[in-house]
């Protein structure tokens, strides 16, 4: 099913590869821009019907995918889940392209209109950002969200995938090229770098000579960080999900152990999941050995200050390294804070700015909270696990933006475009 591999023999064949993969992702940008909506609308109907068609290739190649970085020894139980498809999954991911193609065209869209005293009318209208390039680690699905995403918002993608998904990325990229290709679209609108080579990163980040007009990395810390370090292009931050769930002392107690649970346990490796649990020191005595209990009971190593510590001999100490991390495992820590004030200022020194909840009754406490919580996603009585572009309403997302610049949050089609001025005028001139 998958293409052959463009042998790459040396940095002069990598780099002659990527500028010709840029060179080609620069005009399908192009035609993008200009494409009718029902014209994306049937590549995404035919990628949507082609992910189906070959979902058993897809496993297949992600079988390999799978056995490859569990020989490897060095694979976590976290990271085994982020890779890993399912028929579930693979049929999620048709399922969200479904979704995206029934959302609104982004572009074109006129978000504001004014006249001004001299009679011309002016217009700020939506564009596409041109070339995004796609850095991500292990999560496959990942290559199905961003290319269409990108296609519906009238971008160009390239797409580097991480190489323990090599395999995985190819057999799904090969679904979205059918339907790009079934629509009459280009088929480098949505490009794959067909290599491991690490090197290939590096030129992403340099701006493959202009070609390329924003970087998005999914990934790990370092990942991240490397991308922020060498970025010569604008970058859509993604930061850990060191994600709090605060419970309040006038939390419904049944509530507050099915959010918990749901927010650290549903899936550990992902990054909406909680990794830290504060509780109001209020209601300690109500509240704080029944939700460290269900998490120990529920498999979930708890790591606490000296309060938690108390309530289950099974709670290991905190160090201070604990309230910055992000485990993506089953593994969470636990602080006794003093009410929201305390729940605040604890995210406010530790938190990533990516997603955090309170669960309580408490109305002006929950409005408190999601004011002052600076972050890009803050719940009121629901699981942080809803940190999900397809959770919004998105079908997907190319990632969780934790700046604060052009988009914050799931990044979507919406957020994937810029805008421009369009100006009327009947022979004005100024003075």
């Amino acid at each position: 099913m998958a293409a052959p591999l463009k042998a790459v023999d040396g940095n002069a064949d990598l780099q002659a590869l990527m500028s010709d993969l840029a060179s080609r992702a620069r005009a399908a940008a192009r035609v993008l821009a200009l494409a009718p909506p029902e014209q994306k609308n049937r590549a995404l109907e035919a990628m949507e019907r082609a992910i189906r068609q070959n979902a058993a290739a897809i496993l297949a190649a992600n079988a390999e995918d799978v056995a490859e970085a569990r020989a490897s020894g060095n694979a976590t139980s976290a990271f085994i889940d982020r890779l890993t498809l399912t028929p579930a999954r693979v049929e999620g991911m048709a399922e969200g392209i479904g979704i995206v193609r029934g959302i609104a065209d982004p572009i074109g869209v006129v978000t504001e209109s004014w006249q001004r005293p001299n009679g011309m009318t002016i217009e700020r209208v939506r564009v596409p950002l041109g070339v995004v390039g796609v850095i991500f680690e292990s999560r496959p699905n990942v290559a199905a969200d961003a290319g269409v995403l990108c296609l519906k918002s009238g971008n160009a993608v390239i797409l580097r995938g991480g190489s323990d998904s090599f395999r995985s990325c190819r057999a799904i990229h090969d679904c979205l090229v059918q339907g790009l290709r079934e629509a009459g679209l280009p088929e480098a609108a949505i490009t794959l770098v067909p290599t491991r080579d690490r090197a290939a990163v590096g030129m992403m980040l340099s701006g493959l000579n202009g070609a390329v007009d924003v970087i998005v990395p999914r990934g790990g810390k370092s990942l991240v960080a490397r991308v922020e370090q060498e970025a010569r292009v604008p970058v859509f931050a993604h930061l850990e999900g060191v994600n709090h769930v605060y419970v309040d002392a006038s939390a419904d107690l049944a509530m507050a152990k099915s959010i918990v649970l749901n927010a650290k346990m549903r899936r550990t490796g992902v990054c909406g999941a909680a990794e830290t649990l504060l509780v109001d020191r209020a209601a300690v005595a109500k509240n704080l050995k029944p939700l460290v209990e269900m998490l120990l009971d529920a498999g979930c190593e708890v790591r606490g200050d000296d309060a938690v510590q108390k309530t289950d001999a099974r709670v290991k100490p905190a160090s201070e390294d604990d309230w910055d991390t992000e485990y993506l495992d089953a593994i969470i820590a636990a602080k006794v804070v003093d009410g929201v004030d305390g729940a605040i200022a604890h995210i406010q020194n530790h938190g990533s700015h990516h997603t955090d909840a309170i669960v309580s009754a408490d109305e002006r406490a929950a409005t408190k909270f999601l004011s002052e919580v600076d972050s890009a996603i803050v719940l009121h009585n629901a699981s942080t696990q809803f940190a999900d572009g397809g959770e919004f309403g998105f079908g997907a997302e190319i990632g969780i933006a934790t700046g604060r610049f052009h988009a914050r949050g799931p990044v979507g089609a919406e957020q994937l475009t810029s805008f421009k001025y369009r100006v009327h005028g009947t022979g004005q001139t100024r003075p």
